[in-house]
């Protein structure tokens, strides 16, 4: 199997299996607990049918749409994730230039393996910064001021990661960054020679936007989970995040809001977006899936903010559910992190441009000629 064999998702989320060792593989691919959320983030677009309309003359469809200050190509951009320099070597590299090639934002993490002064010169097209609160307030005051001198045109901060979720597949696979050799995993990376290999002969891992700042930096010698507990601040609070909004001053959202009443205390801070979102299924396992809980969401505050949806995007069609419920646009993550593995700034070019002319084909399927013509007449609920 090869990309050129790669059609959706899950032929992706397999090639990222063949050429990764299995601790970096279920790291992407796994969640918390029982993954019952994971599974569920996915499964809930089912409940809903699409109603599409005919004779609507649709030669010509308009995808693009305003999300976070920013007019994009088309509703869907990829969620800011961390370390991309596991899964392909030139790392955050790759997908920088895979999406601002497919005119939508790239995002790019605290804890990305390429800096945020690298990835502004790299990338000149709409770019989020994701933020984590470290226990170390001076280190987020000096985040905010790099991403403002790269060009960042928004900034993200997540808030659902106050501890580290119940992740048991990193604890059974043994995974660790950079990643360690050990007789648990020994025989993964030697059935894996291409991505070893690579990981060996090009730069060291390191935590790029952060190795300055803290001796963590280089290196999270025990694994993700001990770095969360130990670096991010769980007294983080309200207040905590609206000295963020107004220190940034510009396109801001809220990641990781999943109730009605937390997404009204950010339009009260000065959120301009809220992302609905329960960090891919990584976190609070038994939580709502984010389109599950959207249409509430949406209904208590969308003329109000942005909402943008998160997890369990696959498919054309499930960006349109999300956008008839009210979602502004929406983001994925583990589909394009399978498609950075498989291919590098090739794959990920290749999984944007399949999912953009899904949705592209749905629309005209739908009968819809701009975003704007999806609202909730063209979904039911499925009994």
């Amino acid at each position: 199997m090869n990309l050129k064999d790669c059609h959706n998702f899950e032929d992706f989320r397999k090639l990222a299996k063949k050429k990764l060792p299995s601790p970096i593989f279920h790291y992407i691919d796994g969640g918390s607990d029982d993954e019952s959320t994971l599974n569920r983030n996915t499964a809930a677009f089912n409940d809903y049918d699409l109603i599409p309309n005919v004779l609507r003359g649709v030669d010509d469809v308009d995808l693009s749409t305003t999300v976070l200050g920013e007019k994009i190509d088309f509703p869907l951009f990829p969620s800011a994730t961390a370390m991309h320099r596991l899964y392909h070597h030139e790392g955050e590299r790759a997908s920088a230039r895979a999406v601002e090639k497919m005119g939508t934002i790239f995002g790019t993490s605290t804890m990305g393996t390429v800096s945020i002064e690298e990835i502004g010169k790299i990338n000149k097209g709409p770019k989020s910064f994701q933020l984590y609160i470290h226990k170390d307030r001076g280190l987020t005051d000096n985040l905010l001021e790099r991403c403002k001198k790269a060009g960042f045109t928004s900034l993200c901060l997540t808030v659902d990661t106050v501890v580290a979720g119940n992740r048991e597949r990193d604890r059974r696979t043994g995974f660790t960054t950079p990643p360690k050799l050990t007789l648990g995993s020994l025989l993964s990376f030697v059935l894996h020679p291409a991505w070893t290999i690579n990981h060996l002969i090009h730069e060291k891992f390191k935590l790029a936007n952060i190795i300055h700042m803290t001796e963590k930096g280089s290196s999270i010698d025990k694994s993700v989970i001990d770095y969360i507990n130990e670096q991010f601040d769980p007294a983080m609070n309200w207040e905590d995040a609206e000295y963020c909004v107004k220190k940034w001053n510009g396109p801001f959202a809220l990641k990781g809001v999943m109730s009605v009443e937390d997404a009204k205390k950010a339009i009260d801070i000065g959120c301009t977006a809220v992302i609905v979102s329960n960090h891919g299924g990584r976190q609070l396992d038994g939580s709502r899936a984010p389109f599950d809980q959207l249409s509430e969401i949406v209904d208590a505050v969308g003329d109000k903010i942005e909402v943008i949806l998160d997890g369990g995007v696959r498919r054309g069609t499930h960006v349109l559910k999300a956008l008839s419920l009210g979602a502004k646009a929406c983001s994925f993550g583990k589909g394009y992190l399978f498609a950075l593995a498989s291919g590098g700034q090739k794959g990920v070019e290749k999984i944007l441009d399949h999912m953009k002319a899904e949705i592209n084909r749905d629309m005209k399927l739908m009968g819809c000629k701009n975003l704007s013509e999806l609202n909730s007449s063209k979904l039911i609920y499925r009994k």
